[in-house]
């Protein structure tokens, strides 16, 4: 039942880096002066089924430091606007992660609705990152404990639960760092996957990219509009992490997005006293507390408190897996068999490239006291995942082979970037937006949304928000200024 239960926070769709504005594009390599490679379109693996979707593969280099050394491949897609004589351009996307692959991206934003309009207007194209699905995979050797573990560390009561997680810590960065991929350690960084964004626009004869990235693509987004300000178009951030990425604040802040998504599902559970988990908000919340408490102390058919607290995180992603997680409560609750969840696909490679990406974005803290003290700051301010999220990860024990400082993102540039954000997301808490709102300065107008889970654009059902991100996609207006989208009805 545990391998049933485990996290997909790597989807969280989740985070990272920065860079130094000037220095990364004088980083030697970076210009995409060389002749790009000429995309050749044919028809996609058999296992991604999707219509009209053609897909491709682009060399670019592993070290863009030495642009003519070792190449890694990066498979790539279209889903071709369907009439040419609107198409104004090409419309880059990126599902998050780090670690999700995206080659199969435009064909899910399509089928999640994106409008029409928006797809005749480009052809909509994705990637997977390098070192994730088809792009020079990357491995860390995790076992399918370490897998079935998830993204979270243990809850941590105590100093001494910090001290005893950084043993499974230290060894999981040792196997990152001796696998078979290490020699891609240094290179699988958010600022390199911007600079393949920026060899797949020159090899699609694009003189300028818009982009629509959700979670950890907002950061992928910010780095590349911040590197290539003026190959930049129309740049959508939706879900949006702070201005560093995916760093050891932003795994802080999962916390307080818990706590701000949390009342909804408290809400529903009282209107549906069919779950007998409270008839108040408060005494839902109450249960939360009660029954990770149990399962602490003693875990039932598998799950215990860590993947209790975890999973409740993780279905708050989509108000349609509400019923989901008060099912599982219910049971766990009355001691009765869980019900059937499927299984998550293999998380190796996910898990790995998420690894890489944001143990080499930025310097996390190093000594284990560190973790302890941000694990009892946190388990008192946020007490439902504080003691998880501000634990000890892989990070405090990664190899330093940083090749170069994270990109510093800033103001300066085109205003040409539209953030989309609900209220209450769990992944990526409205915090994180208003730091990257405030880094952006005049080159940013941020749509919130009052509503919750993870993804507004085009997943969402606020009409004003989802108006909002079509209007600029299609004709380039952005509201005037930041706008504030009210609740809709359910439906």
């Amino acid at each position: 039942m545990r391998r049933h239960l485990s996290l997909s926070l790597a989807l969280v769709t989740t985070a990272l880096v920065t860079a130094t504005t000037a220095a990364a594009t004088a980083v030697p390599g970076v210009s995409s002066a060389a002749t790009p490679d000429t995309v050749r379109w044919g028809p996609c693996p058999k296992d991604i089924a999707a219509p009209r979707l053609e897909c491709s593969t682009l060399q670019v280099p592993l070290d863009y430091r030495h642009p003519d050394g070792r190449t890694i491949d990066i498979a790539i897609s279209r889903l071709p606007s369907e009439k040419p004589s609107q198409r104004r351009g090409v419309l880059l996307t990126d599902p998050g992660g780090p670690g999700g692959a995206g080659l199969n991206y435009p064909a899910v934003l399509a089928a999640s609705g994106l409008p029409k309009k928006v797809l005749d207007s480009y052809d909509v194209i994705g990637f997977d990152p390098r070192g994730v699905g088809r792009s020079a995979p990357v491995t860390c050797d995790l076992t399918s404990e370490q897998q079935e573990r998830g993204n979270f560390p243990p809850y941590a009561h105590t100093d001494a639960d910090v001290a005893r997680e950084a043993g499974n810590a230290r060894t999981i960065a040792e196997q990152c760092a001796t696998s078979r991929t290490a020699w891609m350690l240094p290179h699988t960084t958010t600022a390199n996957t911007a600079r393949d964004m920026d060899r797949i626009r020159a090899a699609l004869g694009a003189p300028k990219i818009s982009y629509l990235g959700h979670s950890y693509g907002t950061y992928l987004g910010a780095v590349y509009t911040t590197m290539f300000p003026k190959r930049s178009d129309r740049m959508v951030l939706d879900s949006n992490l702070g201005r560093g990425g995916y760093d050891v604040t932003a795994m802080r802040r999962f916390a307080g997005g818990l706590e701000d998504r949390f009342p909804d599902f408290a809400a529903f559970a009282a209107a549906h006293p069919k779950y007998g988990l409270g008839t108040t908000p408060e005494q839902v919340t109450a249960k939360f507390f009660d029954l990770a408490k149990r399962l602490d102390e003693k875990p039932v058919q598998d799950m215990d408190g860590t993947l209790f607290r975890g999973f409740t995180f993780d279905r708050l992603y989509s108000d349609a897996l509400m019923p989901q997680i008060a099912e599982v409560w219910q049971a766990l609750d009355t001691d009765r068999p869980l019900p059937d969840i499927p299984p998550l696909p293999n998380m190796e490679n996910l898990m790995a490239a998420r690894f890489y990406v944001i143990c080499g974005d930025s310097r996390w803290p190093g000594t284990v006291r560190e973790y302890q003290r941000n694990a009892a700051i946190d388990r008192v301010t946020h007490p439902m995942l504080g003691g998880s999220t501000g634990s000890i990860g892989p990070c405090a024990f990664w190899p330093d082979k940083k090749v170069e400082p994270p990109v510093r993102i800033g103001d300066r540039g085109p205003s040409n970037v539209l953030l989309m954000q609900n209220e209450r997301d769990p992944g990526t808490p409205l915090s994180g937006a208003e730091d990257l709102r405030r880094t952006l300065g005049r080159r940013a107008v941020m749509v919130t949304a009052d509503q919750g889970g993870h993804g507004v654009y085009p997943f969402g059902r606020n009409t004003c928000a989802n108006d909002a991100a079509t209007e600029f996609l299609t004709s380039g207006k952005r509201p005037a200024r930041d706008l504030a989208c009210a609740a809709e009805p359910s439906t």
